[in-house]
């Protein structure tokens, strides 16, 4: 049997216009991939099978309608789901049953996906893991989190996207451990109703793939934006500055980290992109404590009434995380939302002299063993920032495990950096 998930969404959703696969056929499929590769992965929270037929066949009798029409798809479940559990990653809510879909859900059913599943998210989008694993690997190394089954799911290929939420590092960091594309888009893209919010002036919906074009296709459809519009023409390399930002964290990046950073550089610097070395302001250096801040002390709030109704639910690192949450005072919260206000300005003037700034995703590979999901050092202060960030991954490192690099652009310039992301994808792929 076909595994679809491997061809590009919209080659996909072309084949089924034409009518050459059947949406069922497609479903199928995917179900059978899930079947074969699951019980070693670890990727599926909830998975029926008998629901995802029966959403195909339902689609089958409605007319072609949607850019997402027949295209299967997953939904961490920190979503909100009306036809099936949503547990947001802890045992209060094992037997959640939601009235209605989050807003990203909804969207995506409103443009035809095929639901197939929800995917394992750690407890309640923090650190503590699941049970998946990286499918990369031949011994057990984490997935990153939290978006920890829907990297997993996509770099196996059981499904082609996935939904991801990332408040720390949470796309980033698992699609640079699973060596697959993650899309973080400019804060408030995608509507946070119906998720389990941890941080609401951080938390933002995005994807993971397998592709750059995915990505862009996929967001695009929900957010009804042109982002895959132009994105395989030559983006005029000659005119691309690239701003290589080592970032304030640069001594915690190990050997694989800064060498793919050195490729990807070297790679677009061949493409025609002028490469010149970048500083953030001064005061950007603040904005790692101020984004751990600013989540501890939202998170607190947000799981006041699970504290007050349910705390043996916790674990005891995520009761560690509420406890230094209401340890932070107002005071210290409001000026880091003050940090944060000023560091975008400042940074809004860093791509006056540059297009796309190019960091590294992670401090390296993959760390060994599933008691940990690695360090979101090089994503928090972009999270803050808010703006858009995309995984690219290329390659493995030393240890054979997956690396990548991270291209940022301008708040609403998602378009700006996914063609960026995408020329650096196809001159990987040329040069291997």
């Amino acid at each position: 049997m076909k595994n679809y998930a491997n061809s590009s969404l919209k080659e996909l959703a072309a084949c089924i216009a034409r009518r050459e696969v059947s949406v069922e056929a497609v479903a199928r499929a995917g179900i059978a991939r899930i079947e074969e590769l699951e019980p070693a992965v670890h990727a599926w929270q909830h998975f029926d099978p008998e629901l995802v037929i029966k959403q195909a066949r339902l689609l089958e009798t409605q007319a072609h309608s949607g850019l997402l029409y027949g295209l299967p798809i997953a939904v961490k479940d920190l979503m909100d789901t009306a036809d099936m559990p949503t547990t947001y990653g802890s045992p209060i809510y094992e037997n959640h049953r939601p009235l209605v879909d989050a807003a990203c859900v909804a969207a995506s059913r409103s443009a035809g996906a095929v639901i197939m599943g929800k995917t394992v998210t750690t407890e309640f989008a923090t650190f503590r893991p699941g049970a998946t694993r990286n499918p990369r690997a031949v011994a057990d190394h984490t997935p990153g989190g939290s978006s920890s089954g829907s990297a997993a799911a996509v770099a196996c290929g059981m499904v082609p996207a996935a939904f991801a939420t990332q408040t720390a590092g949470s796309i980033i960091r698992p699609a640079a451990y699973c060596g697959v594309v993650g899309y973080k888009p400019t804060y408030g893209t995608l509507s946070l109703a119906g998720i389990k919010s941890l941080s609401p002036s951080l938390d933002t919906v995005g994807v993971l793939t397998r592709s750059v074009g995915d990505a862009a296709f996929f967001i695009g459809a929900l957010a009804r934006l042109p982002l895959s519009e132009g994105l395989n023409a030559d983006a005029a390399p000659s005119r691309l500055r690239i701003g290589i930002c080592r970032t304030p964290h640069w001594e915690r990046a190990g050997e694989g980290a800064r060498a793919v950073l050195e490729q990807a550089a070297r790679l677009l610097e061949q493409a025609g992109a002028i490469i010149s070395d970048v500083d953030l302001p001064a005061p950007c250096a603040g904005l790692t404590d101020a984004q751990i801040r600013i989540m501890g002390y939202e998170a607190a709030a947000a799981f006041a009434p699970e504290a007050r109704t349910h705390p043996e639910g916790f674990s005891d690192a995520f009761a560690v995380l509420l406890e230094a949450g209401k340890a932070i005072d107002g005071t210290s919260y409001v000026a880091a939302q003050a940090l944060a206000v000023a560091s975008r300005q400042m940074v809004t003037g860093v791509f006056d002299k540059v297009d796309i700034l190019l960091s590294p995703s992670t401090e390296g590979e993959a760390p060994a063993g599933l008691s940990i999901t690695g360090d979101p050092i090089f994503n928090r202060m972009w999270s803050l920032l808010g703006n858009p960030c995309v995984h690219v991954p290329l390659g493995n490192g030393p240890g054979g495990m997956p690396l990548g690099v991270t291209l940022t652009g301008p708040r609403w310039g998602d378009a700006r950096v996914l063609s960026a992301a995408n020329l650096l994808e196809r001159v990987f792929a040329s040069n291997n």
